[in-house]
């Protein structure tokens, strides 16, 4: 995201010179918006680097718009910033993406802005990485950081790397390595899921007990506070997740009750089902329902972090809302 002849900053909000300015990256995707309006909220001035203007609401905010990819001078956008979060990159829903093009958004375009941030001061790098940094689909034991990273594909080793290339630096950062985050305007895995919770039909997951950890954006806001106020240098990666995880039955259970409806989920057994979606050409969907990924946030808790919203009750606010 370079910073051009065509950069422009708006106003600043009055009365908010005394309070935290964070540099935040992504603010158009799903979690950057939710950020956008979060932090605020929580005393934060928030300055938007965005790659070309948007009709993204930046009331509570300045900008800069240029390319993540060129940072040939990021020193007006960073001026000033006591830290950055970082969430701009590819999605790990965006598949059939070669592996360069992850490794040039996802992994140099961090360790780009990174140096940048190094040479301008900028007190604490958070850098929204994901649990795939560490695993593939899904892990036959309950993850913590001081398991060894093994990602399975091209997302989960760009997320890898970039974590790598941070370490190398002198620079103070953080990478929060994300599970499955779920909230308003969430798409993949999570919006299928909740579209199956509305469906009018028994669905035939009830055999199904294979847990997997979420995350809420309200937790994830909080896991990001934590990770800002923390007064020692951090220089690490932490897991975030939600302190409960959930089988799939458990969700649509939650996700039905939340809709004033029955569960509706019949026992078929799980090699039947398998069975059943390999011949329909859908195999890669039982991987999905019946995998287990479940991890353990204990090192962030430890810093301070609490998980306040239950998966439960994030999940019933998705469809109540």
């Amino acid at each position: 995201m370079a910073h051009d002849d065509r950069s422009v900053a708006a106003v600043k909000p009055s009365g908010a010179v005394n309070r935290p300015l964070i540099a935040l990256t992504g603010a158009t995707g799903f979690i950057g918006q939710f950020l956008l309006r979060e932090l605020p909220k929580r005393g934060y001035r928030l300055r938007v680097l965005l790659r070309r203007p948007s009709v993204t609401p930046i009331e509570s905010a300045s900008a800069v718009v240029g390319d993540l990819a060129r940072p040939q001078n990021m020193a007006a956008a960073l001026a000033d910033a006591d830290a950055i979060i970082h969430s701009a990159g590819i999605a790990h829903a965006m598949s059939g993406l070669p592996e360069d093009d992850y490794r040039m958004l996802n992994t140099e375009a961090t360790i780009r802005l990174a140096r940048a941030a190094q040479r301008t001061g900028v007190k604490r790098f958070i850098f929204l990485s994901s649990i795939r940094a560490q695993c593939g689909p899904t892990a036959d034991h309950v993850l913590t950081e001081a398991i060894a990273p093994q990602p399975t594909d091209a997302y989960g080793r760009s997320k890898l790397a970039a974590e790598q290339g941070l370490a190398e630096l002198d620079l103070d950062w953080v990478a929060l390595r994300l599970t499955l985050v779920y909230g308003p305007g969430m798409k993949g895995n999570m919006q299928e899921l909740v579209r199956l919770a509305r469906s009018p039909y028994p669905l035939p997951l009830a055999r199904l007990d294979a847990k997997r950890s979420l995350l809420s954006l309200e937790n994830l806001a909080a896991a990001i506070e934590t990770v800002l106020a923390a007064p020692q240098r951090l220089r690490r990666a932490f897991i975030v997740a939600d302190a409960e995880p959930l089988t799939i039955p458990d969700m649509i259970t939650i996700l039905r009750r939340g809709l004033g409806r029955r569960p509706g989920l019949v026992p078929v057994p799980p090699r039947l089902l398998e069975l059943g979606l390999r011949a329909a050409g859908r195999g890669e969907i039982y991987q999905r329902l019946a995998g287990s990924l479940v991890a353990d946030p204990s090192a962030l808790m430890g810093l301070g972090w609490t998980p306040r919203v239950t998966a439960t009750e994030g999940l019933r606010a998705l469809v109540r809302g």
